[in-house]
C-alpha cells in the first residue's frame, strides 16, 4: 500500500494541454452518449409532430440553452458582438449562419430517415462521418493514409450487411441517413475552422438559432400545427432540446477547439452504440446476427481509420494533416 502510494506520488503530473485533451475527449464522449439516446427521442416524436417543426422547436430551445449559459456563466463571451476587427460580429453571424443552414439540411435528412428505418441503423450509418470526414480531407489536399481507406472499406463492408438484406434491398430510410452522414461530415469540418476564430457559445448560438428557424419556417409551411400537437410531442422536443442541442452541441464546438476533426469524428462515431442500445432498452428493437455482423465491421472501421495513422505515427512515420 505504502508503494503505490510512493510510486502514485512520484509520477509526473499532466500537463495542462494533456489535460485539456483528456476533458475534450471525455466530454466529446459524453456528447456521443447524449445523442445516441436521442435517436429514441426523435423516433418517439414522429408519432406526434412532424419532422421539421420538431427539428425547429428542438433547436430553438438548444438556442435557449446556449444563451442563459452565455449570461450566466460567460457574459465575456458577449464582447464578440462589440468587435469591428476581424474575428467580430459580422464573421461571427456568417460562420454560424453558415453552420446553421448546413445542420438544419442534415438533422433533416436524419429525422425523415428515422420514419423508415430502426434506431440502430440510423446511429451507425450517421456516424460514418467518421470516415467521410477525412476522406473529404483529400480535397483540401490533406494526407490520407492506409489506415483511412482500410477504416473506409470496413465501414462501407458492414453498412452493406447492415442496410442490405439477403434480398438485396436497402432500407428506405437508410439513404436519408447516408445523406445526412455526408452533410454532417462537411458541418464537422466547418466546425473545426471557425471555432478557433470565434467565441464557442457565441457560435453555437448563432448556429442553433439559424437551424431552428430555417426548420420552424419549413414546418409551419407544410406540416400541420396546432398546440396539442406540440404538447404531446413536447418530452421529446424538452430532451432532444435541451439536452441533445443544447448541451450536446455545445459540447462538441467547445472540445473540437482542442481536438482535429477527424479525432473528434471517432470519438463523436460511438453515438451509434449508443443508439442500438437505447433502442433496444426503449424500444425493444432487436438486430439479425447479419445486421449484428455489420454493426461490429462498421465499429472496427470507424476505429481502424483513426487507430491505425496513430499507430504509425507512433512509429516514427510522417503526421498526417487532419
Amino acid at each position: 500500500m505504502h508503494l503505490a502510494t510512493t510510486a502514485k506520488l512520484e509520477q509526473p503530473p499532466l500537463n495542462p494541454d494533456t489535460r485539456q485533451h483528456l476533458r475534450a475527449n471525455l466530454l466529446m464522449l459524453i456528447a456521443a452518449m447524449i445523442w445516441g439516446s436521442a435517436f429514441v427521442a426523435q423516433r418517439l416524436s414522429l408519432d406526434a409532430i412532424g419532422p421539421f417543426l420538431f427539428t425547429g422547436l428542438r433547436f430553438l430551445l438548444g438556442a435557449l440553452v446556449v444563451l442563459t449559459l452565455v449570461f450566466g456563466v460567460r457574459r465575456s463571451a458577449l464582447a464578440e458582438l462589440s468587435k469591428r476587427e476581424p474575428g467580430g460580429a459580422r464573421e461571427l453571424f456568417g460562420a454560424g449562419a453558415l453552420l446553421g443552414v448546413v445542420l438544419a439540411a442534415s438533422i433533416s435528412l436524419q429525422q425523415i430517415g428515422l420514419q423508415y428505418t430502426k434506431v440502430a441503423n440510423a446511429g451507425f450509418i450517421s456516424s460514418l462521418y467518421v470516415v467521410i470526414v477525412p476522406l473529404l480531407g483529400v480535397l483540401f489536399r490533406h494526407r490520407t493514409g492506409p489506415g483511412t481507406w482500410l477504416g473506409a472499406s470496413l465501414a462501407a463492408l458492414g453498412m452493406y450487411f447492415l442496410s442490405v438484406d439477403e434480398h438485396f434491398s436497402m432500407l428506405y430510410g437508410d439513404w436519408y441517413q447516408l445523406a445526412g452522414a455526408l452533410v454532417i461530415s462537411i458541418q464537422m469540418m466547418l466546425v473545426g475552422r471557425f471555432a478557433l476564430r470565434h467565441d464557442t457559445l457565441m457560435l453555437a448560438l448563432v448556429q442553433f438559432v439559424t437551424c431552428g428557424l430555417v426548420c420552424l419556417v419549413v414546418g409551419l409551411a407544410i406540416e400541420p400545427v396546432s398546440l396539442a400537437v406540440i404538447t404531446r410531442a413536447a418530452p421529446t422536443i424538452a430532451y432532444g432540446g435541451a439536452l441533445a442541442v443544447g448541451i450536446a452541441y455545445t459540447i462538441q464546438v467547445v472540445a473540437q477547439k482542442y481536438a482535429a476533426p477527424s479525432h473528434a469524428a471517432v470519438i463523436f462515431s460511438m453515438e451509434g452504440v449508443f443508439a442500438a442500445l437505447a433502442g433496444w432498452l426503449v424500444l425493444g428493437e432487436t438486430l439479425s446476427a447479419r445486421a449484428l455482423y455489420g454493426c461490429a465491421l462498421m465499429l472496427a472501421g470507424l476505429i481502424v481509420c483513426q487507430v491505425m495513422p496513430g499507430w504509425r505515427r507512433g512509429r516514427g512515420s510522417v503526421p498526417r494533416s487532419s
